[in-house]
């Protein structure tokens, strides 16, 4: 009972801790964002400027793009792969998790380079290389979140059960186990759309512009107006996952309703 009431006073503190951390940077960046002129009053003026920069919107556009991409290639490689691994594949998961992981080991300057030359010359020099070095630099993330995922479900049970009513390989993925791991597919989509959106040193290092590296030249002409990119971003980052998020239960209700 004297350990129950010493823990909850100290994660108490430790979540106000982590919170106050997180909350006062944001406040003092989103303050500081809507400065006037000369630092006096508080206006648009800064967001005004962001919006009518040269290459904004073609840069923004560009990044989500990519990112989208890379998550719907991530979840197209990494769901097979990952149902496969835990119903008849144990023995390579080992493998898969070394390889996994190897992102996470190997210098960003090696990878850039090194496997923009191993790539297929009709992707060389072209933008949507991109989106393959986002799905490489999110494995390691998407792996631990869909291994998590199907964990906590009766993998085996349900593909024998959706095997024996007629159901093919492909219908018993997108019908029965996607919707059982849907949390652990949103966490892999979330993390990979969030690398891919705001990854900057791969981009730099190969020489595309995209909203990462184009916040970093343009934030250079204006302080205030940096700070203003960057709540920009953090607070579109946020929205765009929660539309996301908010989107796969509207159509179970949708669903539930028709039904």
């Amino acid at each position: 009972m004297k350990s129950l009431n010493l823990r909850w006073p100290l994660i108490s503190l430790a979540s106000f801790l982590a919170l106050l951390m997180f909350v006062v940077p944001i406040y003092g960046a989103t303050v500081y964002s809507f400065k006037g002129a000369g630092g006096k009053g508080h206006s648009w003026a800064n967001y005004e400027w962001l919006i009518h920069q040269d290459g904004f919107y073609p840069a923004l556009l560009t990044s989500l793009k990519l990112a989208v991409l890379a998550a719907i290639l991530n979840l197209l490689i990494m769901v097979p792969t990952m149902v496969f691994l835990n119903l008849k594949g144990q023995r390579y998961k080992p493998i898969i998790d070394f390889l996994c992981i190897l992102p996470l080991i190997i210098p960003v300057v090696s990878l850039a380079i090194g496997a923009q030359v191993a790539m297929p010359k009709i992707l060389q020099n072209t933008q949507y290389e991109l989106v393959f070095f986002f799905v490489i630099i999110a494995l390691p993330y998407t792996y631990r979140a869909l291994e998590t995922s199907l964990q906590t479900v009766a993998l085996k049970t349900l593909v024998e059960a959706s095997r024996s009513l007629g159901a093919s390989w492909t219908s018993t993925i997108l019908r029965v186990i996607v919707p059982a791991i849907r949390s652990g597919i949103t966490g892999a989509l979330f993390l990979t759309f969030a690398l891919s959106i705001g990854e900057y040193t791969i981009t730099s290092l190969l020489h595309w512009e995209t909203f990462p590296t184009w916040t970093v030249v343009a934030g250079q002409q204006n302080i205030l107006g940096a700070i203003a990119i960057s709540v920009f971003s953090f607070v579109g980052a946020i929205a765009l996952l929660a539309i996301i998020a908010l989107l796969p239960k509207r159509n179970t209700q949708r669903v539930k309703v028709d039904e």
